[in-house]
């Protein structure tokens, strides 16, 4: 971490000849993109986790615990399978989907679960009935994020996963915790919103100032690392040093009165995504399901730029034919450093699904 405290950040102050320049005005840094196979295959190798997880959403929702391929392959575009045809999908993870005949003599195949499929969703429920007050603290969180203190489900529902929030969040949680969270709609707008109904400063504490110790003061200093061989410039080096040393403004705060052209308004973008990634279970998210976040978390344009200007913080995945932020301090190689309880049930579906892989090699 390059947090040199109050003395030594005035001492480095009066040695960088461009102290006055960054203070006053974003200094131009351009970074070159360089690429981790560790973090790329912590995104690419949840590739078909998403779309199973909501075929075993759906299929344990119906009554009898099984669904008709031709009712299922209404979904393909809500699933957003990487293949045309569903059944090739659910056909390719025999561990998870069980394939069977109609016993009314109806045409075409139904598809169940699993014992062990059946086994981790029993599992996956009871960890987001005990997970529920961590879910509604971070949804508030997030929510006080924004300008107005509240979000277009729209909004919400793009990073829902990301999130682990349940896909009927706005139908069971919000209404279970009405002291918290209103659903309204606006004059003029036909979108449902979601509204907090009051702010808790309890929950106003960013993830930097939680780990910051009361010696650092202002000095809030982000966790920096790079892939291995990656090397910056020494003018780089000197600019990220300096930037650390700049006050952080809590993502919690208001900060209308910051100039966005200058390097101190973007620390406080970066400490918005910062904490924005920590409120997911997995500590990444795409960098398209923040891209309509910058009115409400009152954002310049091109916001998303921070994303390649700070690769010591983020780093961006150009794996599964998109961009993916993944927030490094989170993850040691491949894996994350703390998991979250659903994210240890994603794991074991995950282990579920590549156990298919690994029996159609051996078939091989």
């Amino acid at each position: 971490m390059l947090c040199l405290g109050r003395r030594g950040a005035r001492w480095l102050r009066g040695r960088l000849p461009f102290r006055a320049e960054q203070r006053a005005t974003l200094v131009n840094v351009k970074v070159k993109w360089v690429k981790d196979r560790h973090l790329d295959w912590a995104v690419s190798r949840e590739r078909h986790l998403r779309p199973a997880l909501h075929l075993v959403h759906l299929i344990s929702s119906q009554p009898r615990g099984r669904a008709a391929l031709r009712d299922l392959a209404t979904c393909h575009r809500q699933f957003a399978l990487p293949h045309a045809n569903i059944a090739t999908f659910l056909r390719r993870f025999p561990t998870v989907f069980r394939e069977s005949a109609d016993p009314g003599g109806t045409d075409g195949p139904w598809f169940s679960l699993s014992h062990d499929a059946l086994r981790l969703r029993r599992m996956e429920l009871g960890a987001l009935a005990d997970a529920e007050q961590d879910l509604v603290d971070r949804l508030r969180r997030f929510l006080m994020l924004t300008a107005d203190r509240s979000l277009p489900l729209h909004a919400i529902d793009q990073l829902r996963w990301d999130m682990g929030l349940p896909s009927d969040y706005h139908l069971s949680v919000v209404p279970r915790h009405r002291d918290f969270f209103e659903l309204v709609r606006r004059p003029g707008d036909e979108r449902i919103w979601l509204k907090l109904v009051s702010w808790d400063p309890r929950l106003a504490v960013s993830e930097l100032q939680k780990s910051a110790s009361s010696a650092d003061g202002d000095c809030l200093a982000f966790p920096v690392s790079f892939t291995r061989g990656f090397g910056l410039k020494k003018k780089c080096m000197a600019w990220l040093r300096e930037w650390q040393t700049l006050p952080y403004t809590s993502p919690y705060a208001d900060a209308s009165g910051l100039d966005s052209r200058t390097d101190v308004s973007e620390k406080r973008i970066v400490g918005v995504f910062h904490e924005l990634l920590h409120l997911t279970i997995a500590k990444k998210t795409g960098r398209r399901n923040v891209s309509n976040l910058r009115k409400p978390l009152g954002l310049p344009f091109k916001f998303t730029k921070v994303f390649e200007r700070h690769p010591g913080i983020f780093y961006l995945s150009q794996k599964l034919a998109t961009q993916t932020v993944v927030l490094r301090e989170a993850y040691g190689g491949s894996d994350l450093l703390i998991e979250h309880p659903l994210q240890e049930i994603r794991e074991k579906y995950l282990a579920l699904l590549m156990a298919s892989q690994q029996e159609r090699t051996k078939g091989d």
